[in-house]
């Protein structure tokens, strides 16, 4: 079963599209984001941000999902950060989506960069997508077909000093299962 969750794990991260043009990507994410009802007064308050361009997430049983993204401190860039997710349970698919978590203040930052964070299972976040049934997060079933991010009425809220939203890129997945997300990071 472990050689099985690797193997996910490394074609997932190979789904991950590499590109020379890396910082363009990440500044279209933020852009996408500031632009989105649900998520752009956080670019006025929060402490600092991470943001994922691009997370892969896969299953049949045992699932998993992988992205790399960049940490800001008061909007400036301040090193790197991975995430990955483990799932056991009923699941089945893949799909691609974008992250940003919100730090409320110093301290929230901190608990994030101080080497490995994670979320629990119970941890959720804002799915910036108009489309009917249409959730990501860490738990819970997901469909998703990205139409517009401005078109979604969701309110985001602070939850232990983190605020966490996504928009999904493609892909369907049904998912029924309990996993968390684990992130490290490395200042540059």
């Amino acid at each position: 079963m472990i050689k099985r969750l690797l193997t996910l794990l490394m074609l997932l991260s190979a789904a991950v599209p590499y590109s020379p043009a890396w910082a363009d990507e990440y500044q279209s994410t933020i852009e996408m984001f500031r632009e989105a009802i649900e998520s752009r007064r956080f670019f006025d308050t929060a402490y600092g941000y991470a943001v994922f361009p691009t997370i892969g997430k896969g299953g049949y049983v045992v699932g998993g999902a992988y992205g790399t993204g960049r940490v800001y401190e008061r909007g400036k860039y301040v090193g790197d950060t991975s995430m990955t997710q483990v799932t056991v349970g009923l699941q089945l698919g893949g799909q691609a989506y974008s992250q940003i978590i919100f730090f409320k203040d110093r301290n929230a930052f901190r608990n994030f960069t101080a080497g490995n964070f994670e979320f629990g299972a119970d941890a959720s976040a804002v799915a910036i997508v108009a489309a009917a049934g249409a959730q990501v997060g860490t738990t819970g079933s997901s469909a998703a077909a990205s139409v517009g991010q401005d078109d979604a009425r969701a309110i985001g809220a602070y939850h232990d000093g983190m605020a966490t939203f996504t928009v999904a890129k493609g892909g369907l997945m049904y998912e029924a299962s309990i996993g968390g997300q684990k992130f490290t990071y490395t200042p540059i």
